[in-house]
C-alpha cells in the first residue's frame, strides 16, 4: 500500500513550436526527465498549455489509443483519414491509431489540454483500421453532491465505449474541506494530476494522509480492497484521476532509454 507523491521536477518537460506550446509530463518518455515512464498500459500523460498559437505539423501514430482532453480554450485537429475538428474545454478526441494514421494540430493562445496514450495489445491493434472520434463535454456524466464534482471521462456512463486498453478516468472538483472518495482494488493503480487549487491530502484507508500542492502528481497502489481518499485544502481542487490495471495480461512495448 503506496502513495507516492512527484512534483514538477520529477515530472517530464518538453517545448514545441519554438516555446509557444509547452508541456509537463507526469508520464513521458524516457530521457525527458519524468521519474516514473509507465503505470501499466498508461505510458504518456502530457499536460500542454499554449502561452501563443502554434501548432505541431503532420507526424505518424501506430497502434496506441491517444485521448485529448480539452480544459481550456480550442485546438484544432487533422488527419490522414480526412478528419478536421475542433476540440473545446470538456471534450475528448480518441485516435486508435491501429494500422496507421498521421495528424497534425493547432492551437489558439490560451489552449490548455491533456494528451493521454494507452497500449492496448499492439499485436492486435496493428491490424485494426485507425479510427477518430469527438465526444463533446455535454455527452459526459456529472455528478454533484456533498462538496465533490465528478465528470466521468472513462468509466460508468460514458460515451467513450470503443476503447479497447483498461482505463477509468475522471475531472474532479472538491471543494475546501470536503473529500473525495475512490474504491482502489488490487492490481489497479491510481494516478492524480492536481491542475487548479492549492493542493491538499491523499490517504488510503488507514495509512498516514499524504501532503500535496498544484502540479503534483499523485501515484496510489493497494494490495488489498482499500479507499483512496482525496481531501481539498484552503481552496477547491482539481484533479484529474486515470486508473489502470498495474500489470496487463500481454506484453507491453519496452520503450528505448
Amino acid at each position: 500500500m503506496t502513495i507516492q507523491i512527484l512534483g514538477p521536477a520529477q515530472q517530464g518537460k518538453e517545448e514545441f513550436d519554438g516555446g509557444k506550446i509547452t508541456a509537463q509530463k507526469p508520464l513521458g518518455f524516457s530521457g525527458q526527465g519524468a521519474a516514473t515512464v509507465r503505470l501499466g498500459p498508461l505510458f504518456y500523460w502530457a499536460w500542454g498549455r499554449a502561452a501563443a498559437a502554434g501548432g505541431i505539423g503532420f507526424h505518424p501514430h501506430q497502434g496506441f489509443e491517444i485521448l485529448s482532453y480539452g480544459i481550456a480554450g480550442q485546438g484544432f485537429h487533422r488527419d490522414t483519414l480526412g478528419t478536421e475538428s475542433t476540440l473545446q474545454p470538456g471534450d475528448i478526441q480518441l485516435m486508435q491509431a491501429g494500422s496507421g494514421m498521421q495528424h497534425a494540430e493547432s492551437v489558439d493562445a490560451g489552449f490548455e489540454s491533456f494528451q493521454i496514450w494507452l497500449e492496448p495489445y499492439l499485436n492486435d491493434a496493428v491490424r485494426r483500421e485507425p479510427t477518430y472520434s469527438l465526444y463533446k463535454s455535454e455527452e459526459f456524466p456529472i455528478t454533484n453532491q456533498n462538496g465533490v464534482k465528478v465528470k466521468t471521462i472513462l468509466g460508468e456512463g460514458s460515451p467513450v465505449r470503443n476503447l479497447v486498453s483498461d482505463a477509468r478516468m475522471f475531472d474532479i472538483e472538491v471543494e475546501a474541506g470536503a473529500s473525495y472518495v475512490h474504491r482502489l482494488l488490487p492490481n489497479r493503480t491510481l494516478g492524480g494530476l492536481a491542475i487548479r487549487g492549492n493542493g491538499g491530502t491523499f490517504m488510503i484507508t488507514g495509512e498516514e494522509p499524504v501532503q500535496f500542492v498544484n502540479k503534483d502528481f499523485a501515484i496510489a497502489q493497494t494490495d488489498q480492497e482499500k479507499d483512496t481518499i482525496i481531501r481539498a485544502a484552503g481552496e477547491t481542487l482539481r484533479i484529474f484521476l486515470i486508473e489502470v490495471p498495474t500489470k496487463v495480461d500481454y506484453p507491453l512495448y519496452n520503450k528505448a532509454r
